[in-house]
């Protein structure tokens, strides 16, 4: 074998290993889950929040249909009434409110939301504007390019309006504009959608976006802590912690829908068993929420994102772990997701620990099904690493011993 072949030889078998290992890498292959029982998985779960957390923690475990365990923890007291901020968790919610309305007939998810609304209208662009339903808003392939983000206020600031906001909306890197500014269907994170689908409630429900979410979806769940308010004017709830556990500011934003929504453990707890179909105490109906489970989002071909909820892995059996997650500053993280299949569901919120409710939330998914889902793809990618280099040694050891032979030979 020349060394022109040999090097051609190598390359190409060890490119096509590098390809394997990776593909082999998406289905979990190479990922071992942190447990195998629920109560391992609560130990692991806990000794991570003590290791990572300097802050506050709230974390609830259900299985088949019960609260099976629970984990508070933080410099002041917490439990599960404790009130925590939930970033962009906040966008499931004003998706389930969109969804009661449109199972009462009042929205038409394929319609264009122009229709509805008057206060405030999409700017014109060099595409079509009546392409911007509800269905595309909700899963976030309605084209909008602005990229929100919404930009912290602090409690002595002036907030600004919904429609001046919608005008003239603030990032954390400035104003951005809300617009559509590539074709329909292709999924980009919109925070300037969620905005829009804020004034649609309010244009068609006649109140304000808050008392209607709190009529349609809060009150018949007896979420009755949960709220838009800022948190600081209430008893028990959890300041905010950067990642070092010192005390942070208080942050408020311009847009209920996205971002504003304040819950507790116990009343995500209430939300979880809602949405788990055995439960006869529900928001929305089972076919609606078959409805907002249909991908419409996908990430490399693989659906990541619905009306509303994210996707975050397909089931041996079929069914489809779903939820949402939500991260702010300065470490404001939260993470809900649901199993279907075996009734079960992890609620983690945290503040001090950048993403650790979600990097829970990964591992319970993988302990569930032994898939990682689509919010774990680096350490999908660091899965692969010692594969790739084990298989590319053994690829190297073989073509070299193979070339000796022949040459003796």
């Amino acid at each position: 074998m020349t060394n022109l072949r040999f090097i051609l030889w190598l390359f190409c078998t060890t490119l096509t290993w590098v390809i394997v290992a990776i593909v082999l890498a998406f289905y979990g292959t190479w990922m071992t889950p942190v447990a195998d029982n629920p109560a391992g998985f609560e130990r692991w779960a806990i000794q991570k929040i003590k290791e990572e957390n300097p802050g506050s923690t709230a974390m609830i475990l259900i299985s088949q249909g019960e609260i099976t365990g629970r984990y508070f923890s933080g410099p002041q007291h917490v439990d599960a009434n404790t009130l925590f901020p939930t970033a962009s968790f906040s966008k499931w919610i004003t998706a389930l409110a969109v969804m009661t309305l449109v199972e009462q007939g009042t929205l038409d998810l394929d319609a264009p939301v122009a229709r509805y609304l008057r206060r405030w209208q999409l700017p014109p662009s060099d595409f079509d504007n009546n392409q911007v339903t509800v269905r595309r808003l909700l899963s976030h392939t309605a084209g909008l390019t602005d990229g929100l983000g919404f930009g912290d206020y602090l409690p002595d600031q002036d907030l600004p309006g919904l429609v001046s906001t919608l005008k003239a909306p603030l990032s954390a890197s400035g104003v951005r504009v809300i617009e559509v500014g590539q074709p329909p269907d292709d999924f980009l994170y919109s925070g300037g959608g969620y905005l829009i689908l804020e004034l649609l409630v309010e244009e068609v429900t006649g109140v304000t976006f808050a008392e209607y979410v709190e009529r349609a979806v809060l009150n018949p769940l007896n979420m009755q802590r949960s709220t838009y308010a800022p948190i600081e004017q209430f008893d028990n709830f959890t300041p905010n912690y950067d990642t070092q556990g010192n005390q942070a500011p208080f942050y408020r934003y311009a847009s209920h829908a996205a971002t504003g929504f304040a819950s507790t453990a116990a009343d995500l707890s209430r939300l979880a068993e809602g949405l788990l179909t055995r439960n006869p105490i529900r928001p929305i109906k089972p076919r609606t929420l078959n409805l907002m489970l249909e991908p419409h989002g996908y990430f490399a071909g693989s659906p990541i994102w619905g009306l509303g909820s994210m996707l975050y892995v397909t089931t041996s059996q079929g069914t489809t772990i779903f939820g949402h997650d939500g991260a702010n500053e300065p470490a404001i993280n939260a993470s809900m997701r649901l199993n279907p299949g075996n009734q079960s569901a992890i609620i983690v919120l945290t503040s001090g620990a950048g993403l650790l409710a979600s990097n829970i939330g990964s591992q319970w998914v993988l302990w569930q099904t032994g898939l990682p889902d689509f919010l774990s793809i680096e350490q999908v990618i660091i899965s692969a690493l010692a594969p790739i280099l084990i298989g590319s040694t053994a690829i190297l050891l073989i073509l070299v011993l193979w070339r000796r032979k022949r040459k003796s030979s």
